[in-house]
C-alpha cells in the first residue's frame, strides 16, 4: 500500500507541467515590472509638466511686457508711435530668451532689445523671416515653429499719425526646451538605475523569502519512512518561521505515527511469536484420542483467547498516541460515578470490595477511560490477592502544587505489592514485574492505564499500602488541559 501510494506520487509529481520559469524569476519580473510601469508613468508625467511650465512662463513673460507697454503707451509723453516704441525698449531688460522688437509699419524698421539664450544673428534673424513676421503681423498672440526652434509671440499696435508701430514680444523656448531634455535624459537614467537596484534587492529578497520553502521542499524530498528526523530551522517570528514550526510539528506527528505502526508491529511480531509456536506445537503433536484433541483444543482456544485480548489491548495503545483519544470530555458527578464503578467491581471477583473516601464535586473527564483505567487496576488488584482480601476504590479532590485543582482515584490492595526495582517498569509495555509468575498477563493493562490518565493530562502511579500490599495512584485535573482524544475500546483483562 505504502509502495503503491508512492509510486502515484511520484508520477503525478514527474507528470505535473513545470513552470518554464523559476517562481524566483516570476517573482523579480513582476516587481521590476511593476517598478518600470511606476518610474515610467513618473517620467512622462514630470517630463509633460516641465514642457507645460515652459510654455506657461514664456506666455507669462509675453503678458507682462505686453501689460507695461499698453500701460506706459496709455500714460507716457511721448507723442507718436515710434517715440514711444524707442523710450520704451531702452527702459526694457528682456529676460532669458526674450526679444523685443519695434516695429515701425510705414518704414518697415525694427527696434530690438534682446535678452540672453536668443539665437545669433547670423545663425537665424526672425526679422527676415518673411513667413514668421507675417504670422506675427496677422495676429495678436501664437506660436511657431522656426529653425531656431519653438518661438511664442504677443504683439500691441499704436495707432499714430505716419501709421501703424507694433511692440512685438517674442520667447524663444529652445533653450529651456533642451534644459528639458536634459532633464529628462537625467530621469531617465536615474530610473534606470532604481530600475536595475530594484530587480537587484526583489532577486535578494525573494531568495531570503524563498529559502524556507526551498528547505521545506528539500525536506519533503529527504523524508523517508525510515528516517522522519528531519527538522526545518525556525528563524524569525514571521509567517515563514511560522511555516517552518507548522512543517516541523506535521514532522513530529508523522514520525510519532510512524514510530507507532513501528512499535505496534514489533510488539505484535514479539508477543504473539510465542502463543503461535505453542499452538502450532500442540497441533502437530495433537493424536486421535478424543481426550488428548480436548486438552489441545483447550489449550490452543486459551492461546487464542489471549491473543485476542493481546491484539485488542496493542490496537488500544495504539490509538492512545491519537490527538482524540479522550474525547467524551464532560462534566462528572465523582461521587455518582465512583458508586457506579463499585458496583461492577462486585462481580469481577471473590474479594472484599469496599469503598474508601467519596470525593464530592463533579470533575470534567472521559468517564468511559476513567471506568475502563479503574476496572483494569481492579482486575489487576485480583490478579496478585487471594480469595476474601480487601480491595479498597478511593475517590478524592486533591491540590495540586501549581494550585491546580485534581482528581485524585485509588485503588489499594493487600497483595504481594510491587518490589521497587519495578515501580516504574511495570507502566510500560510489555513491563511485567521482575518475578514472572507474579504477572500472568501480557504486560499492557498497565500502558493502558498510564496512556489513560496522560490523555487527560494527568499522572498514575504506585505506592505501598500500609500493612502489605499496592495502592495505584491517578490524579487528573479537574478542568481540561490537554488536547482531547477518543476511543471506545474495552478494558484489558490482563496487565
Amino acid at each position: 500500500m505504502t509502495t503503491t501510494t508512492t509510486e502515484m506520487m511520484t508520477t503525478t509529481m514527474t507528470d505535473r507541467p513545470r513552470r518554464r520559469l523559476p517562481l524566483r524569476w516570476w517573482i523579480v519580473g513582476w516587481i521590476a515590472l511593476t517598478a518600470g510601469i511606476g518610474i515610467g508613468l513618473l517620467l512622462t508625467l514630470t517630463i509633460v509638466l516641465m514642457r507645460r511650465d515652459v510654455g506657461e512662463r514664456a506666455n507669462a513673460q509675453i503678458t507682462q511686457e505686453i501689460a507695461e507697454f499698453q500701460a506706459q503707451a496709455t500714460t507716457g509723453a511721448e507723442s507718436d508711435g515710434e517715440a514711444l516704441l524707442q523710450s520704451f525698449l531702452q527702459g526694457q531688460r528682456p529676460g532669458d530668451g526674450e526679444l523685443l522688437l519695434g516695429y515701425i509699419a510705414h518704414s518697415g524698421t525694427y527696434y530690438v532689445n534682446s535678452g540672453a539664450q536668443i539665437p545669433a544673428r547670423e545663425d537665424y534673424d526672425p526679422t527676415a523671416d518673411a513667413g514668421l513676421m507675417r504670422q506675427i503681423l496677422n495676429a495678436t498672440t501664437g506660436t511657431a515653429q522656426t529653425p531656431a526652434g519653438e518661438v511664442r509671440w504677443g504683439r500691441s499696435d499704436v495707432a499714430d499719425a505716419d501709421g501703424r508701430s507694433s511692440m512685438i514680444v517674442l520667447v524663444f523656448t529652445e533653450a529651456e526646451h533642451r534644459q528639458v531634455s536634459d532633464t529628462a535624459q537625467l530621469l531617465l537614467t536615474i530610473g534606470a538605475l532604481s530600475l536595475v537596484l530594484t530587480g537587484a534587492i526583489a532577486w535578494w529578497v525573494s531568495g531570503r523569502v524563498l529559502r524556507p520553502v526551498a528547505e521545506v521542499r528539500e525536506a519533503a524530498a529527504e523524508i523517508g519512512e525510515r528516517d522522519l528526523t528531519r527538522r526545518l530551522p525556525v528563524d524569525g517570528t514571521d509567517e515563514l518561521a511560522d511555516l517552518a514550526l507548522t512543517f516541523n510539528a506535521m514532522l513530529e506527528r508523522l514520525e510519532q505515527a510512524f514510530a507507532t505502526q513501528q512499535q505496534f508491529v514489533d510488539d505484535a511480531g514479539h508477543e504473539l511469536r510465542t502463543p503461535i509456536t505453542i499452538i502450532r506445537g500442540h497441533l502437530e503433536l495433537m493424536g486421535d484420542d478424543p481426550a488428548d484433541r480436548a486438552a489441545t483444543i483447550e489449550i490452543v482456544t486459551g492461546e487464542l483467547d489471549r491473543m485476542n485480548r493481546m491484539v485488542t489491548d496493542l490496537l488500544t495503545l495504539a490509538k492512545s498516541e491519537r490527538p482524540d483519544y479522550i474525547r467524551l470530555r464532560e462534566p462528572v458527578d465523582i461521587a455518582e460515578l465512583t458508586m457506579e464503578l463499585d458496583a461492577k467491581l462486585q462481580g469481577l471477583a471473590d474479594r472484599r470490595w469496599l469503598v474508601g473516601s467519596v470525593a464530592d464535586g463533579e470533575a470534567i473527564i472521559d468517564a468511559q477511560r476513567i471506568s475502563q483505567a479503574i476496572l483494569q487496576l481492579a482486575t489487576n488488584a485480583t490478579q496478585h490477592t487471594a480469595a476474601g482480601s480487601t480491595i479498597t476504590l478511593s475517590s478524592a479532590f486533591h491540590t495540586a502544587a501549581d494550585g491546580s485543582e485534581q482528581l485524585v482515584l485509588t485503588v489499594a490492595d493487600e497483595g504481594s505489592g510491587v518490589p521497587e526495582a519495578d515501580v516504574h517498569r511495570i507502566f510500560e509495555r510489555f513491563g511485567r514485574p521482575a518475578t514472572e509468575a507474579a504477572s500472568p498477563g501480557a504486560g499492557l493493562g498497565l500502558a493502558i492505564v498510564k496512556s489513560i490518565a496522560e490523555g487527560h493530562g494527568g499522572t498514575v502511579h504506585v505506592q505501598g499500602t500500609p500493612g502489605g500490599g499496592a495502592t495505584f495512584v491517578i490524579a487528573v485535573p479537574t478542568r481540561i488541559k490537554a488536547p482531547q482524544r477518543g476511543l471506545s475500546d474495552e478494558p484489558s483483562a490482563d496487565s
